[in-house]
């Protein structure tokens, strides 16, 4: 794919060729009138500019059309719509070069549409125009002929176009040959129009938004309505004799804007309401189930109505919740910044205490075995040729009991350690061939290894060191401590990958965390870590400097630059992960070691310009984590939620994430309330009040979403013709309470506006948190913004600026008037206030 900058909103995109040549060319017009004509150079693979040029004219008036020019299909002239009643003509000369440009005045009224005519011995355009006829709009098509040599312009003698529409046409679409006619789609029906004769079909009362020809031999066209079906249109004939319409209707799909035909049945759906998608279209040999199937989306935020920053743990990692899209295919869109997680396999599995991978062999460079732990036993899945993930047995382990560790070890063997044992099992014959069983009178807690040394700590506050031999588990040193112990590693930090010389221990009591040296368990460094108990600690070696990271069960991390030497730590830092105990496990990707915190907000550790730097993640409540490289997933990670197991990479950098909460239908405005923590939607459809057979349909609602997991809280029904036009989220006067402030307009047929100011609160209601009117003002005018200021409300209508003050006894909101000139917006900021007028500009 080649991105190619245009300076400016794109209003056309039109393929031809001339006469001649091989390749077709792209005519791109923006709306400031420049323009230019693109070609792909396949010596090169790259896009280059034949011509490019500006339409634009100071003394004319732009028009408000949504198509500004169009090109003659066999690349004789350009053609712009620069004003009412003006044409603007850009021959070509015979070398592909642009000549002199000129006008053409036309009479007809307001040009909704032009295009060039297919099949002409020379350049016709045809108009599509609306005139005032009695009082009513009168639709016509009208074609002219330009002669680009002599600069003359004439009616184009073609009855079959100069007839009056008496249904407005909305979308005209030009047929090529051997038709040559012209497409006009209506609101209840589609016409075609030609030299050979006419044919209309009656159709749903939809308006269509975008029309493209799908068949280059047969004279089909896909085209998608507002209420984003999918339909195709056949124009059966015989020569340049239509002998009928028909039309199918295919599927859902956002709704298009343009639609594209690729080839091979595949079409680009583009969408300026929602995601693009690229579709085939399979239609079987019989016709009668045809049907749409997505092969790509592609994501679009806009248009984005209103958005709301959202912080709800207070840690500065904000996401950006949006208001996006229109029609059916309006959403909330919750934009992070982080790294993203993507997906390429997954398993539903919940409860997971526990996930280690480990390798058929200790040279071998990809991980086989997935364990994973859960409190009733332990499940294991393998690598298989196929490169399948499917769940088998390993003889050795113990599969009944909840799996403590697992780690490779030297030999080709495995360790497992269980409560009450440690297994070493041989990777290739899967069968046990050594054990270590504690003593009957405990059991083991907390355990970790590495390929040749355990760690285990026991409930009688005893540390265990045993090495890993050929088959045998050999106990070096048993010490008693004075509490508890919480959380325990090893992970070799030195020059030798398969040895540590160091343990990190963190101790319940107080203590915090310890460094011993091994195997003499001499205590080297201690810090307390400010009276917090760890409950997981990790050493590790980052960009060449050794770090020992602390996390903690309140989801603060500490991190301390480790001496491999003498257990020396310095440079202690601290920060907040999360709110709930934190794992940490490393892994590697593109050959640089990373930590991965997995807690309520999972985190990415690494080091970049000599300090630490964390990245989020784009997934939540991750539980735990393990590498996972396997030939079929290079440098993966499996990762283990609430709900499911997932494999998958890690990207390289931070990238913006985003995940969609479809609404089905437009939502104007958005505020978020961190007190109660939820967001509080505008304007979108009540659902009881428009159930079928209402007799209030049409009445629009405020959405009260939680902020975490956006589910919906609660609804508050408006009255009906009543919207909202803007709303805050404040506190008034002493009222300590935080109130969501709406202002609304009512309006029905030809009556006055009149509006509303609504003060919510959120209560609770059988422990479900719920929308509550507070209290409400009738105004004179559509509230089109509110303020809070020194404890009072400022509320701006057409007309007049009106102060509120909130007495919090009476629960009452009493007014005043502040201004009477047309208020465009208010500005508050500290004590003052400003507001913009159009009659005074501005005003303190």
């Amino acid at each position: 794919m080649i991105d190619v900058p245009i300076h400016g909103r794109i209003l056309t995109l039109e393929l031809f060729r001339r006469h001649g040549e091989a390749r077709d060319l792209l005519f791109v017009a923006t709306e400031r009138y420049t323009f230019c004509v693109l070609q792909w150079d396949a010596e090169t693979s790259d896009v280059i500019t034949r011509v490019t040029g500006d339409a634009w004219h100071p003394e004319r008036s732009p028009t408000h059309n949504i198509k500004v020019g169009t090109v003659d299909p066999d690349g004789r002239l350009i053609v712009f719509h620069i004003s009412n009643g003006t044409l603007k003509v850009f021959p070509f000369t015979n070398a592909g070069q642009l000549g002199e440009p000129f006008n053409i005045r036309v009479i007809q009224g307001h040009i909704l549409d032009i295009k060039f005519l297919h099949g002409c011995g020379k350049p016709t355009v045809v108009m599509l125009y609306k005139t005032m006829f009695i009082k009513n709009w009168r639709f016509e098509v009208h074609a002219i002929t330009v002669d680009s040599v002599t600069k003359i312009f004439c009616v184009a003698g073609r009855g079959w176009l100069t007839q009056d529409l008496h249904v407005g046409p909305h979308l005209m679409i030009t047929v090529p040959e051997p038709l040559c006619g012209v497409l006009l789609f209506c609101k209840k029906v589609i016409c075609y129009r030609g030299p050979g004769g006419q044919q209309t079909i009656t159709k749903e009362p939809t308006t269509i938004s975008a029309c493209g020809r799908v068949d280059l031999i047969r004279a089909r066209y896909v085209y998608g309505d507002h209420n984003g079906n999918l339909l195709t249109l056949d124009i059966a004939h015989e020569g340049k004799k239509p002998t009928g319409l028909k039309i199918v209707r295919l599927d859902k799909t956002s709704v298009a804007s343009s639609i594209s035909y690729i080839g091979a049945s595949v079409v680009f759906v583009g969408s300026s309401y929602g995601d693009s998608q690229l579709v085939k279209i399979n239609i079987p040999a019989d016709e009668i189930v045809p049907r749409v199937e997505v092969l790509k989306i592609f994501e679009n935020l806009g248009p984005i109505a209103d958005f709301c920053v959202v912080d709800s743990e207070r840690q500065g990692q904000c996401q950006l919740v949006t208001c996006s899209g229109a029609y059916k295919d309006g959403s909330l869109r919750i934009l992070s910044y982080g790294i993203g997680i993507n997906e390429q396999a997954s398993r539903v599995l919940q409860v997971v205490t526990g996930m280690w991978s480990l390798r058929s062999s200790t040279d071998d460079p990809y991980s086989t075995f997935l364990v994973v732990s859960f409190i009733s036993g332990t499940r294991i899945w393998e690598m298989n040729l196929e490169n399948d993930l499917k769940e088998c047995q390993i003889q050795g382990f113990s599969s009944d009991v909840e799996t403590l560790f697992c780690h490779d070890a030297i030999h080709d063997q495995l360790v497992q350690v269980t409560s009450n044992a440690v297994r070493l099992v041989s990777s290739t014959t899967r069968e046990l061939c050594g054990s270590w069983v504690v003593p009957a009178d405990c059991s083991i807690i907390v355990a970790t290894a590495n390929v040749s040394q355990v760690l285990l700590a026991t409930r009688g506050l005893s540390l265990i060191y045993l090495k890993i031999g050929d088959g045998v588990l050999t106990e070096v040193v048993n010490i008693q401590l004075e509490c508890d112990i919480s959380c325990l590693d090893i992970n070799p930090i030195g020059n030798n990958s398969h040895y540590s010389d160091l343990a990190a221990v963190g101790m319940w009591g107080g203590i915090g965390v310890r460094i011993y040296s091994l195997p003499d368990f001499i205590v080297l460094t201690t810090d307390d870590l400010g009276q917090a108990i760890p409950r997981s600690v990790l050493m590790c070696s980052l960009d060449g400097v050794s770090y020992l990271l602390c996390a903690l069960g309140d989801g603060h991390l500490f991190n301390f630059v480790l001496n491999t030497v003498n257990g020396d730590l310095a440079d202690k830092k601290q920060v907040s992960l999360g709110t709930r105990p934190i794992t940490l496990r490393t892994f590697s990707s593109k050959g640089a070691i990373r930590v991965f915190a997995a807690s309520t907000r999972s985190t990415v550790i690494c080091r970049r310009y000599r300090k630490l730097c964390y990245s989020n993640v784009n997934l939540k409540e991750v539980i735990h984590m393990c590498p996972f490289s396997s030939a079929a997933f290079p440098e993966s990670v499996a990762i283990a939620t609430r709900e499911k197991l997932i494999i998958g990479g890690i990207d390289d950098i931070q990238k913006l994430h985003s995940s969609i909460l479809p609404l089905g239908e437009s939502a104007d405005f958005i505020c978020h309330q961190e007190r109660t923590k939820t967001i509080a939607v505008c304007n979108l459809k009540d659902k009881q009040s428009n159930a079928e057979g209402s007799e209030d349909s049409g009445r629009l609602s405020i959405s009260l979403l939680d902020d975490q997991t956006f589910k919906e809280l609660s609804t508050f029904c408006l009255r009906q013709f009543e919207r909202c036009c803007c709303i805050i989220s404040c506190s008034l006067s002493d009222d300590k309470k935080e109130y969501y402030c709406i202002g609304t307009a009512y309006k029905r047929d030809k009556e006055e506006a009149t509006g509303r100011v609504l003060l919510l609160s959120v209560g609770v209601e059988d422990k479900d948190r719920i929308l509550v009117l507070i209290a409400s003002a009738e105004t004179c005018g559509d509230v089109r913004e509110v303020e809070a200021f020194n404890g009072k409300l400022l509320a701006s209508l057409f007309h007049e600026t009106v102060c509120y003050e909130w007495l919090s006894e009476s629960r009452m909101l009493c007014p005043s008037s502040y201004s009477d000139d047309r208020v465009i917006n208010i500005y508050v900021g500290g004590s003052i206030f400003e507001i913009f007028s159009k009659v005074k500009f501005s005003e303190l």
